[in-house]
């Protein structure tokens, strides 16, 4: 099929799966539209048992542009663009389709990066087939005929592709025939570019302010007034207007993702009671530096590196290397696009830790979504349904660590109506170094190399996009913020950073991030000045205008300074690792961004102005405590069955199940097992332990391979508590600390060798109730870093996460993510939770209290019932001095030996840590509750007390096995340590029965089969 306007030939190849129990892709998607409303396909109610299943098949398209021999082709489909066993493949015109059949093609939208097209290109150019130009590739439904058209642009829209990066073409049963014929004589549509190629300047100088502020909500710059007057005033003493590239490069350096502007204000904050009366107030100079920087400073560790100044967290390891830690988050990407969203969010975090220096050796990920069972029809204009959401971030998050051979080694995944508009998704990153390894010294004269991806539009105003809140508006009008990863690219740009810091072969290195450009050069030439000329920035298209290759944050890009005596060595190590390496420009010592295009000086800003112009924000804080908060109970946490709910209220052994299948508990080994949690060989501890191969283990353990003797290895943990957070925020902050640090313990960790990292997500902090409880959030982090003697080393926050919908505001419910990494001496000296062996012993660690306010306990009990046995319950509270010395105890206590398993209380408390310590080893457990001592029992109801007991969630506790020769070492042990909270509670069966007395009274008894059945019945 020739193209009319190029000469070039056109092909759309289409690949299906030879056989239909081989096209896994319509397996999956039938099971998705099962689970959509009825009433949004009517004709599904027509299709019953008596006739035959609901028929759809999947394509992938090929459209191949260029000028190539028909044996050629052959050699390109059957040698790269098929696997002959299990698929065939067909030029479209001579392809024959059924009658009746919907025809859905799905391609993405212009300027959108398509890694498979780039990825047949690079095949291509390995089997010597030089006339292959361009590619595009697509996706193909073939839809039941017995659907409406109108029911097939449904399914189309609910489910076959997203509008931000894709467009969909429906060919409806009827029309294929001529549809097919219109197709093949017609040329096909190319994706083309259309932008400016020069600058154009903004006139600011005479604008009102509601123009100023229409001029930043136009071009989604999220600056506020203030802001906006500022630049105004600026470049009026200038005598000019900025051009867009300068307004647009200060938008994305002020923006709350680059500069932390919240956490860097001033804030007056009070705290006040139900009515009104101010309980404490207090001035706060900046968030960042007050409480997070200076804990750090306070507990002065020796084997801390670099914190709060560079991509990540850096600590020492062994005597020859480091290790460096981050953690980010990629939201409002997600929201839109979650596989584009998280994908690049694993690849940025990534980048991260390439940005000091380090290899990436593990990835940890924690994901929010809304419940899995919401209404559909119920979402809000724009709003993706939250399992479409899950099965896109979770499929992106796999799709990146599993092609660079990173491994996922920890993580978890939380479900609550508070993330239905606004979805969290945390990517974390470990790596390693040689000590001292990370350069930090540009130097005038050191040229600005650019290495990996090509630039192109896609993630333009991704950092002013994630500053600010999401609607169906903004959202359309920020399609092309979002990203599509290529980890390929990053996998091969990974071993050239890594050979080139070993040969020192640059100054300085960061990567090309939020922003993209404009960030990384002008952060790297701050101290300096920097000179870029943008036509050396290699392009995926032409076309770009030079305010979008500046701020385009394609993805899979390093910015290094590297010293031109160097250049050569390095492109020689790109081109043996296929790097696409070029040179930008030059640092420079005149204090200025000078940013050129095709001898046109689009920017020309002072380096003082751009880092340390913005205005100052002064904001108020209000916190009230109000006795409704502490009622205990979530009613908007997941959604449930409202029968369950009711069935369950003293009777135990139905709320323990009930636990075991909360969205939050239950298995997530269907999750787990898309990721690579083994490449590389280091890790010791994985995701899931025990003899079933499916317990939830507490924390990872990875021994990396070096060249040294040692045995040193690296534990990664996390703690995460949202549902305490609408109680009381600092407690929330106080739990998730110790939460992180427990779950490093029950490994082996020693927290006296750990150092932890914050993530705040959080709603509009110009709302001073919101910004209320992020202060007392941060309060809370600082107490629990000086009171344990654990540093952050690094840290992120994400603001605004809000979704506006007619009118209404709709945050997310306020989130704080710790992020724990220790080192232990042996990895062999680590444990994991499940049961080993019957006639064991089983200890609580801890002390028990009547904390259930905010559990997972008060969600899956009916509300009378819970109302009426804990009426002033209250939320876990942490006694830092006793935690921290019980976890040092306990911690030596596994290195040592003298413990054979060991797990965390967290969710559902004690009951919960149990069973998942049974169902792990498929052994059972005979428990006495009755044993297990409660601190103020006197203020509980006595029918309530065995509630308590078993799914109380207070911190700081451990359930602990032991073997019997063992138990007077362990006891010894802990009085040493004067820790005398440890109750023995039971032992391990023989029998795989978990049975819960109290004294001779038995409240509980299930098989081991039931446990799991129920914990892996409620997974995504």
């Amino acid at each position: 099929m020739p193209n009319q306007d190029t000469n070039v030939t056109i092909k759309q190849i289409e690949v299906r799966a030879s056989s239909e129990q081989y096209d896994v892709h319509a397996r999956q998607l039938i099971r998705e539209i099962t689970r959509l409303p009825i009433h949004h396909l009517p004709s599904l109610a027509g299709i019953s048992a008596s006739t035959p299943p609901l028929h759809i098949r999947t394509a992938q398209l090929y459209r191949l542009f260029g000028d190539f021999p028909v044996n050629q082709l052959d050699r390109l489909i059957n040698q790269l663009l098929i696997d002959p066993l299990v698929q065939e493949a067909h030029i479209l015109s001579s392809i024959e389709y059924e009658p009746s059949v919907h025809i859905v093609d799905v391609f993405f939208h212009p300027g959108v990066t398509d890694t498979l097209a780039e990825s047949v290109l690079s095949g291509a150019q390995m089997l010597d087939i030089a006339g292959l130009q361009r590619v595009e590739t697509g996706r193909r439904y073939l839809l039941d005929g017995r659907l409406r058209e109108s029911e097939a642009h449904a399914l189309a829209k609910a489910l076959l592709y997203n509008p931000v990066i894709q467009r969909y073409t429906l060919h409806p049963a009827q029309q294929t025939e001529q549809a097919r014929a219109a197709v093949e004589e017609s040329p096909l549509p190319t994706q083309e570019i259309e932008s400016g190629n020069y600058a154009t300047t903004v006139p600011l100088s005479t604008m009102s302010d509601e123009q100023l502020l229409e001029v930043s909500r136009a071009g989604l710059l999220a600056l506020n007034l203030d802001e906006m007057r500022a630049i105004q005033r600026h470049y009026q003493g200038q005598g000019r207007e900025p051009t867009d590239v300068e307004l647009e490069t200060l938008a994305q350096t002020w923006s709350e993702h680059c500069s932390h502007k919240t956490f860097k204000a001033s804030i007056e904050y009070r705290e006040i009671d139900q009515h009104g009366n101010v309980l404490a107030s207090e001035s706060i100079p900046g968030l960042l530096k007050h409480y997070l920087m200076s804990a750090t400073e306070q507990v002065q560790r020796a084997d801390l590196v670099s914190a709060f100044k560079d991509n990540a967290g850096i600590v020492r390891f062994t005597e020859t290397q480091d290790i460096a830690f981050k953690v980010e988050t990629h939201n409002h990407p997600s929201a839109i696009e979650p596989f584009g969203g998280a994908n690049t969010g694993v690849g940025g975090v990534i980048r991260d830790v390439l940005g000091v220096s380090a290899y990436p050796l593990a990835c940890t990920d924690i994901l929010c979504f809304g419940p899995p069972d919401t209404p559909v029809d119920k979402l809000a204009t724009g709003v993706l349904p939250p399992d479409r959401i899950a099965s896109g971030v979770v499929n992106g998050v796999r799709d990146y660590g599993n092609k660079m051979g990173i491994p996922t080694v920890n993580g978890a995944i939380l479900y609550h109506s508070g993330y239905i508009y606004n979805p969290l998704v945390f990517c974390g990153c470990l790596g390693i170094l040689p000590h001292g390894s990370h350069p930090d010294q540009i130097q005038p004269g050191d040229l600005i190399v650019v290495l990996g991806g090509r630039t192109g539009r896609d993630g333009v105003h991704g950092a002013t996009f994630s500053s600010g809140e999401m609607s169906s508006e903004i959202n359309a009008q920020a399609g092309s913020a979002v990203q599509i990863g290529a980890p390929i690219t990053e996998k091969k740009v990974t071993d050239v950073i890594i050979q080139a810091r070993d040969r020192q072969l640059y100054h300085a290195i960061t990567d090309c991030g939020a922003g993209g450009f404009s960030s990384a050069v002008g952060e790297m030439g701050a101290r300096t000045g920097a000179r870029v000329e943008l036509a050396n920035a290699p392009l995926k298209y032409q076309g770009l205008a030079p305010w979008e290759i500046w701020l385009s944050e394609a993805q899979e890009r390093m910015v290094l300074a590297v010293p031109p005596e160097h250049l050569e060595e390095l492109r020689a190590i790109c081109a043996i690792e296929e790097v696409e390496l070029s040179v930008l420009g030059s640092f420079t010592d005149d204090q200025r961004l000078t940013v050129n295009s095709k001898g046109q000086t689009v920017a020309n800003i002072e380096m003082e102005f751009l880092h340390h112009g913005i205005p100052s924000r002064h904001l108020e804080a209000v916190w009230s405590s109000k006795p409704a908060q502490t009622d205990g109970r979530d009613t908007e946490g997941y959604l449930k069955n409202d029968d369950l709910a009711q069935s369950i209220s003293v009777s135990l052994a139905p709320t323990l199940l009930a636990l075991l299948r909360h969205p939050d508990i239950s298995s997530k080994e269907e999750v787990v097992r898309r990721y690579d949690h083994e490449v590389q060989g280091a890790t010791v501890l994985k995701p899931l332990v025990g003899r079933a191969g499916n317990g939830p283990g507490d924390a990872a353990v990875l021994q990396p391979i070096l060249e040294e003797a040692t045995q040193a290895s690296i534990i990664l943990s996390n703690g995460i508590n949202p549902l305490y957070g609408k109680i009381d925020p600092y407690h929330m902050a106080l739990n998730a600390v110790d939460e992180a640090l427990r779950n490093l313990t029950a490994v082996g960790g020693d927290i006296t060798r750990a150092s932890i990292l914050d993530n705040f997500c959080w709603g509009n902090p110009n709302d001073p109730a919101q910004l209320g409880t992020l202060v007392r959030a941060v309060k809370g982090c600082h107490d629990a870093a000086i009171g344990f003697g654990t540093p952050f080393i690094s840290g992120k926050d994400s603001l605004n996460n809000e979704y506006r919908a007619q009118g209404e505001r709709l945050p997310v419910i306020p989130t704080l993510l710790i992020s724990a990494v220790g080192i232990i001496d042996n990895a062999a000296q680590t444990v994991d939770m499940s049961l080993k062996t019957p006639g064991n012993l089983l200890y609580l660690v801890g002390t028990t209290r009547d904390e259930l306010a905010g559990s997972h306990y008060a969600e899956v009990v009916d509300p009378a019932s819970f109302e009426q046995l804990f009426p002033a319950t209250a939320v876990p509270q942490v006694d830092i001095p006793h935690a921290s010395a019980t976890m040092k105890a306990l911690g030596e206590a596994i290195r040592k030996g003298m413990i054979r398993a060991c797990h965390d209380l967290s969710e559902g408390g004690f009951a919960l840590a149990a069973a998942e310590m049974s169902l792990a080893s498929l052994l059972g457990v005979t428990i006495d509750v009755g044993r297990i001592p409660l601190a103020q029992s006197g203020d509980i109801q006595r029918s309530a007390q065995n509630i308590v007991r078993l799914f109380s969630e207070s911190p700081s506790r451990f359930l602990v096995e032991i073997a019997p020769e063992q138990l007077g070492a362990f006891e010894k042990h802990m009085r040493t340590h004067e820790i005398h909270d440890i109750h023995y509670v039971g032992t391990v069966a023989k029998t795989a029965s978990f049975i819960v007395q109290d004294g001779e009274e038995e409240l509980i008894n299930l098989s081991v089969e039931e446990l799991q059945e129920a914990w892996k019945g409620g997974q995504l």
